[in-house]
């Protein structure tokens, strides 16, 4: 009911999100050709404008549709109480920002219709205005209500266990989910739960009874599951809803799927947003554009590269590896050569004064250059520019003996950049640490994620280098 709750909230809010943009629109074209062309040599008094053709127009409202739905694609409607205000916000700038100039780009490319350059940038700067505004005030009338004790849903907890825990402490660290525990049951109080106690089981029905409790969550550990059909005969007896946190919950997705075949109901417990078609083709379109422009833009420092390893050293220019890929599927990574040829190339790291290193390949190194042909890789399929980075057979194979999950970051391309690499975890460091922090990228991933990652990694700090032979 959450999740159906959700996307009727989400398709309004984008619906607003476009009236605001369109609004924003007619509005930048008002003020220029009404007011601001006061400004501009021989202009003339006010004439009522708010665009000068019916195209104008229908571009506006065309790009608050297409923007909206961006929007969406972004992840900007999922969930909205499961993300910051903040976070929100920098979607909204980034995103408004290069569909504004995409926006103009086919205008022009197109004529479209005729534009002005200060209609755009006002354009911009009232839509993105408008949609902050939007959630600024959303979240305060979200807050008025709470300050006041409204719009919070009333939870009875059933557990008092490890689950229930975890359940309390999701709350405490994001109180504007607007969920209010009035209490637990369990068979002993815990005290280090911080809710009220209420009793043990044997009280539900009298629990249920006080009309201020409108939802019953139970968080029951595994060996309590014969308490479950005592839980749901007592909430339909009452008319109460349900819903569960399962004991094996450390073992689910972000956002598990349940397909039905007959009367069994099937988890899906390594679904990936990748599954989805829309995903897989929007990130591999990005992946294709993505590296058909850096492959351009870099092609000048890429010769000057090629050139230097030449005369830096014997040996070939390009360092062509062995690694794992999309379901463990083995694949040729390719990077300019930054040691000389050696015997070690295929299982050893290498450290930061690495004998084997050239003098020119500790340079690229230095500044990523180095990996500048994986470019190539992220084109032809086999890499993406965000993913978990890929390892060598080697590697792969003594790894997944020792760190559970492992192989789950091979149901995704690997990436030329990721988010582990951008949290710090990059070359030897510690590899459980890196996984989780692969694999919360891969159940949680939206483009916005990948924007931010590729942005940080260009501005936060160097290109990933994952410091193996080559």
């Amino acid at each position: 009911m959450l999740e159906k709750n959700q996307r009727i909230k989400a398709l309004c809010s984008g619906a607003l999100d476009a009236v605001l943009l369109f609004a924003a629109f007619l509005l930048a074209n008002y003020l220029r050709f009404n007011y601001l062309r006061y400004f501009q040599p021989g202009g003339a008094g006010p004439a009522l404008l708010i665009a000068r053709d019916h195209r104008t127009v229908l571009a506006g409202a065309l790009y608050g549709i297409i923007a909206a739905l961006v929007f969406g694609i972004c992840g900007l409607y999922n969930a909205s109480r499961l993300r910051g205000l903040w976070r929100r916000c920098r979607t909204i700038v980034l995103v408004n920002a290069v569909g504004i100039l995409i926006f103009e780009a086919l205008l022009y490319q197109f004529r479209i219709t005729d534009f002005s350059r200060m209609v755009i940038g006002l354009f911009y700067l009232f839509g993105t205005g408008f949609l902050i505004a939007k959630r600024l005030c959303v979240r305060w009338y979200d807050r008025c209500l709470r300050r006041k004790g409204e719009g919070f849903r009333h939870i009875l907890l059933v557990g008092g266990g490890r689950m229930a825990g975890q359940y309390l402490l999701a709350l405490e660290r994001n109180p504007y989910y607007g969920f209010q525990v009035d209490g637990y049951l369990a068979p002993a109080e815990n005290p280090s739960l911080k809710a009220k106690y209420l009793g043990g089981y044997d009280k539900m029905d009298q629990c249920l009874d006080d009309p201020a409790v409108e939802e019953v969550l139970v968080a029951l550990d595994a060996d309590e599951m014969a308490m479950i059909p005592k839980a749901f005969a007592a909430c339909d007896k009452h008319g109460t809803r349900i819903t569960m946190v399962p004991f094996y919950n450390d073992y689910l997705p972000a956002r598990p799927t349940i397909d039905v075949v007959g009367n069994c109901k099937l988890i899906n417990v390594r679904q990936t947003p990748f599954d989805n078609i829309l995903n897989a083709a929007v990130k591999r379109l990005m992946d294709i554009v993505g590296s058909l422009i850096l492959i351009v833009l870099t092609s000048p420092v890429m010769l000057a590269v090629a050139i230097g390893v030449k005369l830096s050293s014997p040996g070939p220019i390009i360092f062509r590896q062995e690694r794992i890929g999309l379901n463990k599927r083995p694949f040729m990574m390719y990077k300019f050569r930054s040691m000389r040829v050696n015997a070690q190339q295929d299982t050893g790291w290498s450290t930061g004064t690495d004998p084997r290193k050239t003098r020119f390949g500790s340079l690229i190194r230095k500044f990523s250059l180095d990996e500048l042909p994986q470019f190539f890789n992220v084109l032809k399929g086999d890499m993406s520019l965000v993913g978990p980075r890929p390892e060598v057979p080697f590697h792969v194979e003594h790894f997944k003996e020792e760190i559970p999950r492992y192989l789950v970051r091979q149901q995704v391309r690997p990436g030329c950049t990721g988010w582990a690499q951008i949290n710090g975890l990059r070359g030897d460091t510690d590899i459980a640490e890196r996984i989780r922090y692969d694999i919360w990228y891969i159940e949680n991933w939206t483009v916005a994620l990948d924007i931010k990652i590729i942005f940080r990694t260009v501005f936060g700090g160097k290109m990933v280098n994952d410091e193996k032979i080559g």
